[in-house]
């Protein structure tokens, strides 16, 4: 019997959410659900809460199944899952500061996402406590020669706040951390008492490199929830989004990488390439990010012969140009000289934390939410999942260029047996109150969404889960040991989210 069925057997099962089963349980289930984490047995998938509970997402990977766990904690307490799972510590300081309730054993009880600049103090600030928060601890670095650089939250290029706090001696860098939170917009707020129309609008602008991404995680939960399944055609189309979603984000991380290793020729063509990519989503979907083009029940708009034909195009020229990039990149030593054994994420680690995406494949994860059954219609392509186990930047690099020739092949099989049929399916007026689990594969990596839904169809309670929550941690470890203008090729070859985390 697998570690998810023993907990599952243990528990009172909620008939309301599918397609995966959700549980109630006690503190004792609780924390053999943290001992199987820590085991390695399973993977943290999500955590979450609401006023009175916390929830857990557990995933099998072997298996391919999630389940969810919940454990009532009207006290505000419950035993921590950090305290011998670290991948779970940031979350759990979340839902601290969000809901007020007390990890018991967390090792690290600092704020997270809390400033202390919001305009309602949460329920984790004590009542008449100073609206600005007193001044972040960082972790105390103690040695001879140690040098303290502070990075952040204001960067010099256009990309949203987050600050690295460097500890180096010399130019090697000994210890890095993160604070982050600075987006925080209270997304889950916004989400509550929302419509699904309105529901799927907010979650696509979670992060807008991902944003089909997000809004197909959200369309999926919410239509399990009603027991729906969008038209077959609807299904394909949205495939067809999210292939094209990953190219465009992959060309553009391509090209950033090699530009922080100051080859910005690569830059230069791989910008082309994505430009075109975004080019051609916007005549065939409407939006250069095809941003509202998933909607509960379907996508927003039919896909018409002159808009294949544009991909169609587009698939041919990358096929002509893209090969030519590879080798540049392959067989130009200064620029491998930088990425090879720089950044090192070994598989050990990012297996523990569940790494998603490009940064665990690059390090032997192979896990791809594709994979996973469900109605988008990847069972019925042919594709492999790229897999490397150097985990440095030039397997996170060469990842990227795996994907890119599969997400090609992909999108081709998705347009040349694109079924016919209507894009839309409408969703009923009201029904039974149910909740929905999707997990589906970002560009970056596996992306949660769990909704529930009230009698009314209107959100209750939703959650959006990005990759780069397991892999935000995971670049403090890449860096250490390394050089400090080591850290721009490290840090874009994570490319980690920040208004994805922050929510």
């Amino acid at each position: 019997m697998s570690a998810l069925d023993r907990l599952l057997q243990q528990s009172r099962v909620v008939e309301t959410q599918r397609p995966w089963p959700r549980a109630s349980v006690d503190a004792a289930v609780w924390q053999q659900a943290a001992a199987a984490l820590a085991a390695g047995e399973l993977t943290l998938s999500g955590l979450w809460a609401e006023a009175e509970a916390v929830h857990l997402a557990l995933l099998d990977e072997a298996a391919g199944r999630i389940a969810v766990l919940t454990l009532p904690c009207p006290d505000r307490r419950y035993p921590s899952l950090g305290a011998s799972h670290a991948p779970a510590q940031r979350l759990e300081r979340a839902i601290r500061d969000l809901w007020g309730h007390e990890p018991e054993g967390l090792p690290d009880r600092r704020p997270w996402l809390d400033h202390g600049r919001w305009r309602e103090a949460p329920p984790s600030r004590a009542a008449g406590a100073p609206a600005a928060a007193p001044g972040y601890a960082f972790l105390p670095v103690e040695g001879e020669g140690l040098t303290q650089i502070p990075v952040g939250p204001v960067h010099a290029g256009i990309i949203e706040p987050g600050h690295f706090r460097f500890t180096t001696n010399g130019e090697t860098v000994v210890r890095l951390e993160e604070r982050l939170g600075y987006v925080h917009r209270g997304l889950e707020a916004l989400l509550t008492g929302a419509d699904l129309a309105q529901g799927c609008r907010l979650a696509g602008r979670a992060s807008g490199d991902s944003t089909v991404a997000y809004a197909l995680a959200f369309a999926l939960a919410a239509e399990a929830a009603l027991g729906l399944e969008a038209p077959p055609r609807a299904l394909w189309l949205r495939a067809l989004m999210a292939e094209l979603e990953r190219l465009a984000n992959h060309f553009g991380d391509i090209g950033a990488i090699c530009n922080d290793a100051s080859f910005s020729l690569m830059q230069a063509h791989c910008a082309v390439l994505r430009e075109q990519v975004l080019r051609a989503a916007e005549g065939s979907f409407g939006h250069r990010l095809m941003r509202d083009g998933v909607v509960p029940g379907g996508v927003a708009a039919d896909l018409t012969p002159e808009g294949a034909r544009a991909i169609k195009a587009l698939l041919g020229e990358v096929r002509r140009v893209f090969p030519a990039l590879v080798e540049l990149y392959d067989n130009t030593a200064s620029l491998l000289d930088r990425t090879v054994a720089t950044g090192v994420l070994t598989p050990a680690l990012a297996q523990r934390f569940g790494a998603g995406g490009y940064v665990g494949r690059a390090s032997g994860r192979a896990f791809d939410a594709r994979r996973l059954a469900g109605p988008l219609p990847y069972a019925q392509l042919q594709f492999t999942v790229p897999l490397l186990e150097a985990g440095d930047v030039n397997a996170r690099v060469w990842i990227r260029i795996r994907e890119v020739e599969q997400s090609l092949a992909l999108a081709e099989q998705l347009l040349q047996q694109l079924p016919a049929g209507p894009v839309s399916r409408p969703l009923p007026a009201a029904g039974a109150a149910a909740e929905g689990l999707a997990l589906v594969e970002a560009f970056r990596g596996d992306l949660l969404a769990w909704v529930r839904l009230d009698a009314g169809n209107r959100i209750a309670r939703g959650h959006l889960r990005d990759a780069s929550w397991f892999q935000w941690p995971l670049l403090e470890a890449v860096i250490e040991g390394n050089i400090v203008a080591d850290f721009p090729l490290c840090n874009k070859s994570f490319n980690c989210s920040y208004a994805g985390h922050d929510l």
